[in-house]
């Protein structure tokens, strides 16, 4: 039997977390004097809460991105911990800006199928470049997706995905 801390979280409890996260996201954007608009979804058992500009042409919420998307972890972190202040519980939630995750998960498949391949054709294990956890688990997934194995190794920044062979 499982303990509360580790069921799912329910959609309506998901929705709650996308709203307390588009809150305060909203604040930081009024603050930071930056136009957007905030899309709330649910996608995989998780909130997912994105900033999109209603002008394709703007790039000013780029710098919310960061170099490598680093300030757009620092503030999914940042949301997680403010969605946790009001709901007593820990977030999984996502956040997306500009489509920078969207768009980096479609490098990352194609990264991945590019292991797939290798690993397959050579029998022997592929180490890919150092990824952050949000990269790694998208790699994960669609390794197991193909059939085959995966697993992280090294310690952060340098964590890494290995494909295996069947």
């Amino acid at each position: 039997m499982s303990t509360p801390a580790q069921e799912s979280p329910t959609p309506s409890r998901l929705e709650e977390e996308g709203e307390i996260a588009a809150d305060y996201l909203e604040e930081l954007l009024d603050i930071a004097d930056l136009d957007g608009d905030i899309d709330i979804d649910v996608d995989h058992g998780r909130a997912a809460v994105g900033i999109v500009s209603e002008d394709p042409a703007d790039r000013s919420l780029r710098a919310l991105v960061g170099p490598r998307g680093e300030t757009l972890d620092a503030l999914q972190e940042l949301t997680r911990l403010a969605v946790q202040a009001k709901t007593g519980e820990r977030s999984r939630l996502m956040l997306d800006i500009a489509g920078f995750r969207a768009a980096r998960k479609a490098q990352l498949l194609v990264i991945a199928e590019e292991a797939i391949e290798k690993a397959r054709a050579e029998g022997a294990p592929v180490a890919l470049a150092a990824m952050n956890p949000f990269e790694r688990k998208v790699v994960h997934d669609a390794v197991a997706a193909a059939g085959l194995t995966s697993e992280s190794d090294g310690v952060e920044p340098q964590r890494h995905v290995v494909v295996r062979p069947a």
